[in-house]
């Protein structure tokens, strides 16, 4: 992985069993490093750690975004379309409750992309994104 820049991403989560069934179970994402306060987990090449701290991560405000009220404390990935759309259909399977639900946004504009919100068990907001064109990414 040399040269290839990674980001590490640490937050809090009240319990680490529905942590590891959340993000490991139901993203599918392969657990790393552990102890019994942490819990590393391989988010699409990055590290992410979900850090027992309860109750700390259930604040949220929100900012608007093209007509959505977006969590401002967020995070995600941006995947392929295919893998994306495949993501929505696993998690609308799953019974998943959406803060913002699956679809396209700023549709026709620089930047448009297809994007869902939802929390996990311990009210941390995720975003996946998906663009036609990843040289819209950055696009102004």
């Amino acid at each position: 992985m040399a040269g290839i820049p990674l980001f590490h991403l640490a937050f809090p989560v009240d319990d680490l069993a529905q942590a590891r069934a959340f993000y490991g179970g139901l993203l599918g994402c392969p657990e790393g490093r552990s102890s019994d306060a942490w819990v590393d987990f391989n988010f699409y090449g990055h590290q992410i750690v979900a850090h027992l701290s309860p109750g700390e991560a259930r604040t949220r405000h929100t900012s608007a975004v093209d007509g959505d009220d977006v969590p401002v404390r967020h995070f995600g990935a941006i995947l392929p379309m295919d893998e994306w759309e495949a993501l929505a259909e696993k998690l609308r399977q799953a019974g998943t409750r959406f803060v913002i639900e699956p679809h396209v946004r700023f549709k026709g504009e620089v930047g448009e992309q297809a994007t869902m919100f939802f929390l996990d068990p311990s009210g941390n907001a995720l975003e996946f994104k998906a663009f036609g064109d990843l040289g819209q990414v950055f696009a102004k």
